[in-house]
């Protein structure tokens, strides 16, 4: 059973940074597709970024791209999502998931869940 535990979030203002990382577990994460998605209250959860298993193709939601990057290390079976200048929409519920072997922004492709970690940008 493959698990993903997020950390990373917390209470910044717009305009700061902050660093997602989901720890994986099981080897098999090594051959899937990583994707990044956000839930803020009130509304469906949304994409955010993805990242192939060798990681060298990414993808990104339009309100991200610029601003957030997301990277792995297959050595250590994390991946990371890098945010900066932080704005207040960007506050939400972040999950990391995994399990389709290809990038997609659709979140019943993706097999397994993280619980999730808050990330409150105050303006």
């Amino acid at each position: 059973q493959l698990q993903l535990v997020e950390s990373g979030g917390g209470l910044v203002q717009a305009g700061d940074s902050l660093r997602l990382s989901c720890a994986a577990s099981g080897s098999i994460f090594s051959y899937y597709a990583m994707g990044w998605f956000r839930q803020a209250p009130g509304k469906e959860r949304e994409f955010v970024a993805a990242i192939t298993w060798s990681g060298s193709h990414t993808y990104y939601a339009d309100s991200v791209k610029g601003r957030f990057t997301i990277y792995r290390d297959i050595a250590t079976n994390t991946v990371y999502l890098q945010m900066n200048s932080l704005q207040a929409e960007d506050t939400a519920v972040y999950y990391c998931a995994t399990g389709s072997p290809f990038i997609t922004t659709k979140s019943y492709e993706y097999d397994y869940w993280g619980q999730g970690t808050q990330v409150t940008v105050s303006s």
